[in-house]
This record gives structure tokens, C-alpha cells and sequence, in this order.
């Protein structure tokens, strides 16, 4: 397990009832969360990217439907989670919602995108994680989910859900590959 994950979450997440099939995939997303912020060449906040990752869907003890955001922000400030936390919480419903989409979804009418690196990260792995573990894309290995991430978004419309949708999706995979790319061609020239 990534040195940055603290098993006292893990307990916590299962304290509040989590079933042991959403606690393993939220701890598959902040170990690739963590990886991947492993690869990027700015510093962020491992324990936002750890506890992001783990609490994002602490929201499913109630329901798996879109409110498990809301929901899981709710229990979160219960919780004494910090409010960066909370903000993935809340915000990672559909890689994060603008103002007119929630109230489209029914959800209180704000503003639910992802404005922190941190958040993107973490989203991106999420996406990642479900392709990764639910066998539905065949794949040569981990690596080639993020290698043939817009294909599969695209071929695949639960993962890409709606065009907006895998639009905001295709922005943190070009962001986010792009910042590994450049990190890779400095390390080339040192």
C-alpha cells in the first residue's frame, strides 16, 4: 500500500458502514491517484490526493445514486473531514458538474468543477480505476487504459456518460498526460 494512505481511513470508511466492494475500489483510486501525482512534475498535496481518493464515494453507505456526492460530503463534515475533502466529496458526481447540470440533475444549483490539480488527479484516476477493474474493456495492461483513454470513453458511454461529460474528461487526461509527457523530456535532458 502507498506510504501516504493511512489504514485509520481505511477503518473509518468501514466504520460507517462502506461495503468491502467500495472500499476496495476507493482504495484502488488513491493508490493510482498517488502514482500517478508520482508522475507529474509539480508538488501537490499527497494527503489531499490520499484522503480525496478514499472518502470520494464515503457517500454510497446511503445511496449509489448521483446525491452520493451531496450525501457523502454531508457525512464527511460529521466526520471532521477537512473542507478540501469534502470538496472532491461533493464534487466528483460526473467528473464535476457546472451550475446548470446539477440543477439539470436535480442537484442544489452551484458550481461543482474541479478548480485544484489535487481533484483532477483523483477524478481521472477514479475513471481510470473503474475501466481498470470492471472487465469490461479488454486491455493489454494498466498503462494501456491511459494510452487508449479517449478511445474507450468514446466506445464505451458508460464511462464517457454524456458529451459534456467526456469533454471535461478528455481536459484532464490531455492535462494530465501532457504534465507526465513534460516531466519525461526534462528527466531526458538532465
Amino acid at each position: 500500500m502507498h506510504p501516504a494512505i493511512d489504514t485509520s481511513d481505511i477503518e473509518l470508511l468501514r466504520a460507517q458502514g462502506m461495503s468491502e466492494e467500495d472500499v476496495a475500489h476507493s482504495v484502488a483510486v488513491a493508490e493510482l491517484a498517488l502514482e500517478i501525482t508520482g508522475r507529474l512534475p509539480v508538488p501537490l498535496d499527497m494527503e489531499l490526493v490520499s484522503r480525496g481518493a478514499l472518502f470520494h464515494d464515503l457517500g454510497k453507505v446511503k445511496t449509489h445514486a448521483m446525491e452520493h456526492g451531496r450525501i457523502g460530503a454531508e457525512l464527511g463534515e460529521k466526520l471532521g473531514l477537512p473542507p478540501e475533502v469534502r470538496a472532491v466529496m461533493e464534487k466528483h458526481i460526473w467528473g464535476g458538474l457546472t451550475a446548470p447540470e446539477a440543477r439539470e440533475f436535480g442537484l442544489p444549483e452551484k458550481d461543482y468543477t474541479l478548480h485544484k490539480l489535487e481533484e483532477r488527479v483523483i477524478i481521472y484516476a477514479d475513471r481510470l480505476v473503474d475501466i481498470l477493474t470492471e472487465g469490461k474493456v479488454p486491455l493489454k495492461d494498466p498503462r494501456d487504459a491511459e494510452e487508449r483513454f479517449e478511445e474507450i470513453l468514446k466506445a464505451y458511454p458508460k464511462y464517457g456518460k454524456n458529451d459534456i461529460t467526456m469533454a471535461r474528461y478528455f481536459g484532464y487526461h490531455r492535462e494530465i498526460q501532457g504534465l507526465i509527457t513534460a516531466a519525461g523530456d526534462a528527466s531526458l535532458t538532465v
